[in-house]
């Protein structure tokens, strides 16, 4: 059993390992407050051909960057180890990794063939049970797909010590921003979860808002002002090929999203000075109205399952949360607190509702549970807004504006916990992003 838990702010959970045979389980235990995140040490992996060295090097520091960056493990420099790792199938010397108080050892080996077939497998042992957990794994791809198969590792890792699923072989979808705040240029743009490989996918000559990911990743729904009006477009992301989605004369679409089948698109739309929720059925193009009242209706989200969507509202006076059956029917409030409640998204694991909250001149990125209860402020700044959860339901990431006449936007993310706020690379500013499932 490991000998110090690393601790989170939530419900108590033990999370013990797959794979195991006579030996107490390395885990994760969460309970109140934070103590220390998890020791671990990744060596560099062993290059089996002399063309691999290189990559060797840069895969064990890519999965030690994933890991780290979760504020759940902290890596042991390379520089206090005793042990090195010179053959994938030498036996771990476990005095020497206890002895630098490494609780967990990612060891793994590399090979690139000719014609650019590139491997990579790894092991993960609990050092002081001296024991493998559960059995290696192996990847294989293309020399240019490396970071994904370095994030393929540290995904598995993280899933067999915390039990949860990891999220580091994802991508972001966002709006890129440029120029000064009076002349900003917006496109739209995707790169990996940590802001390698990034991609433009339109140009700066209309602006476009609220990018969101089809459930497979492969379309992402926007709303453009290119024809002077808000419309609603399904780009494929493969090809980058674009067309509108829902287009009716005197009208204004926006805030669009995808059910979790893929087949149904929700999004507001404006008519006659009304703005209300619609769904329509991508493969036929029809579409149903699900409210009808004289307030504003927007920014709505799925639940997991499909059968309820969450939204903002100003029905009750002020900007407030509600859930609904997802084919329509009488809203519930779910907000209660002090301030306004807007941009509302479901979590993966269908217990809690991210949300942006504005009170006492702050903005605020939060969650609480689907009933509205055990509401938790996890940010505050002159501007947070816009939340997008992980794949695995366990980081959000919003943007987050500075104040002032040259004020920039930037993607943050934040624990569920209210831990580990930081900034999220890209070129440029940044703002409404969306996170993509898992990749294939």
């Amino acid at each position: 059993m490991i000998r110090r838990f690393l601790t989170l702010l939530a419900a108590t959970a033990v999370f013990a390992l797959p794979g195991l045979t006579n030996a107490a389980p390395l885990r994760i235990e969460i309970t109140e407050g934070v103590i220390e995140p998890l020791p671990f040490a990744a060596p560099d992996f062993v290059a089996e051909n002399s063309s691999a060295r290189q990559l060797a090097q840069d895969i064990a520091q890519l999965v030690a960057d994933d890991l780290s960056g979760t504020g759940l493990f902290r890596e042991i420099p390379d520089s206090a180890h005793i042990s090195t790792i010179t053959s994938f199938s030498s036996p771990v010397q476990y005095a020497d990794w206890k002895a630098i108080n490494a609780q967990a050892l990612v060891s793994g080996a590399v090979s690139l063939q000719p014609g650019g077939r590139l491997t990579v497998k790894f092991r993960l042992y609990d050092v002081f049970a001296g024991a493998e957990l559960g059995s290696g794994l192996q990847f294989t791809g293309t020399q240019e797909g490396w970071r994904r198969m370095a994030h393929k590792v540290a995904d598995a890792v993280y899933s067999r010590i915390t039990g949860e699923s990891g999220y580091f072989d994802s991508r972001v979808v966002y709006v890129s921003e440029t120029g000064p705040k009076n002349e900003r240029k917006k496109r739209l743009a995707i790169m990996d979860y940590d802001g390698a490989n990034l991609q433009f996918l339109t140009d700066s000559r209309s602006i476009v808002l609220a990018p969101r990911f089809s459930p497979t990743g492969d379309r992402i729904l926007y709303t453009s002002y290119e024809t002077g009006f808000p419309r609603i477009y399904v780009l494929d992301v493969a090809s980058v090929r674009r067309r509108v989605l829902e287009e009716q004369p005197g009208t204004m679409s926006f805030a669009p999203r995808f059910s979790p089948d893929g087949q149904t698109v929700l999004y507001s739309l404006t008519k006659g000075g009304n703005t209300d929720l619609y769904k329509m059925n991508i493969a036929n193009g029809r579409s149903q109205r699900l409210t009808s009242a004289p307030s504003i209706e927007t920014a709505p989200s799925y639940s997991p399952d499909g059968s309820r969507i969450v939204f903002e509202s100003d029905r009750s006076g002020t900007q407030q949360l509600y859930i609904m059956d997802a084919n329509g029917g009488e809203p519930k409030r779910i907000s209660f607190g002090k301030g306004q409640y807007g941009t509302p998204v479901w979590s993966p694991r269908g217990d809690l509702i991210a949300f942006t909250k504005q009170s006492k001149g702050r903005f605020h990125i939060g969650v609480m549970r689907i009933d509205g209860s055990e509401e938790r402020l996890l940010t505050a700044s002159f501007l947070d807004e816009g939340p997008t959860w992980s794949p695995n339901g366990r980081v959000i990431m919003f943007t987050r504006e500075t104040q002032g006449a040259g004020g920039s936007a930037s993607l943050y993310s934040v624990d569920i916990t209210g831990r580990n706020l930081k900034r999220v690379r890209t070129q440029g500013g940044g703002s409404d992003p969306a996170w993509s499932p898992l990749q294939e």
